[in-house]
């Protein structure tokens, strides 16, 4: 089929890597335009831009798709179909009625939960016990369309957004081969209206634990905000990124040092296993622990 690649991150590589190998022709990819980044603040290409280049592909930038001039150029490729994943832009109808087919979005969750900008966080966030992808035909609403074809998948109990967000990107690349495959023998599901729920944006303010909640919403934070943008605590008025958890026996004052990097909650307790210095790498609790001196207290401040 010829279709257009839409899409930005990391996580929507593999997906790209996908329809090549599957032999689609890929007449053109858009991505958002590269951003400054660095000590420099040089302009870097995005993920999605770098692999297009290096296979060879034609990219497009535009900062926006509602001028009727983008509109003409995004019809005049003559697309089967456009692939949409993690893309960044709104589509306004002229966009989405070009493609023959219609335009299919690459969703990491199992519509109608977690429609939105942050489906992976919110999951592990909210506790959730397994989430997936769906192949979803796009229309004007936020995540509204009809479902053509979904996949489901665990959530563990010491998982991360960014574990998670790596095995949804690989389930998304295999899924939407299957559904360009099948295109012509799938139905489209209208989603329920019930069960919707929408995965906001992250706000940084999110981030500073509070230690007085339960120790497994104190986890599901650490683990749901990992990598990024991570959430933090003051250590003797340092500040440092917790980055992975589990829940563990204990109890004390919300904040205090049960040993090692255990640390009391509202109820229960958690052991961090990986932190983030200030200006340092990621690494174990236990490598940490040499260079640090824990008080009897953290989280003031």
């Amino acid at each position: 089929m010829r279709v257009i690649f839409m899409g930005t991150p990391d996580f929507s590589v593999p997906v790209l890597d996908a329809l090549v190998e599957a032999g689609h022709d890929v007449v053109c990819v858009y991505c958002q335009p590269p951003r400054r980044a660095g000590r420099g603040k040089k302009e870097r290409p995005t993920p999605v831009h770098a692999r297009a280049e290096a296979l060879g592909l034609p990219v497009r930038h535009p900062s926006s798709l509602r001028t009727e001039e983008a509109q003409a150029e995004f019809a005049a490729l003559g697309a089967d179909v456009a692939v949409v994943v993690a893309y960044g832009l709104i589509l306004p109808q002229p966009v989405l009625d070009a493609p023959r087919r219609g335009c299919l979005n690459i969703h990491a969750s199992l519509l109608p939960r977690w429609r939105g900008a942050a489906p992976i966080h919110r999951a592990i966030m909210a506790g959730d016990a397994q989430t997936g992808v769906c192949i979803m035909q796009m229309e004007a609403g936020l995540d509204t369309g009809p479902v053509l074809l979904r996949e489901e998948t665990p959530i563990g109990t010491d998982e991360t957004t960014g574990d998670l967000h790596d095995r949804l990107s690989t389930i998304g690349a295999s899924l939407i081969v299957q559904a360009l495959d099948r295109i012509d023998a799938l139905t489209p599901e209208t989603q329920p209206e019930d069960g919707v729920t929408y995965a906001a944006k992250i706000d940084k303010a999110e981030a500073r634990v509070d230690w007085s909640r339960p120790a497994a919403e104190v986890d599901r934070l650490i683990r749901g905000l990992s990598p990024f943008p991570g959430t933090w605590t003051e250590i003797a008025g340092e500040r440092v990124k917790l980055l992975r958890s589990r829940v563990v026996a204990g109890e004390g004052a919300p904040g205090s040092v049960l040993g090692g990097f255990v640390i009391a909650c509202g109820s229960g307790a958690v052991e961090i296993t990986q932190v983030q210095r200030e200006g340092r790498r990621p690494v174990t609790a236990e490598e940490a622990l040499r260079g640090m001196q824990m008080p009897a207290v953290i989280g003031a401040g």
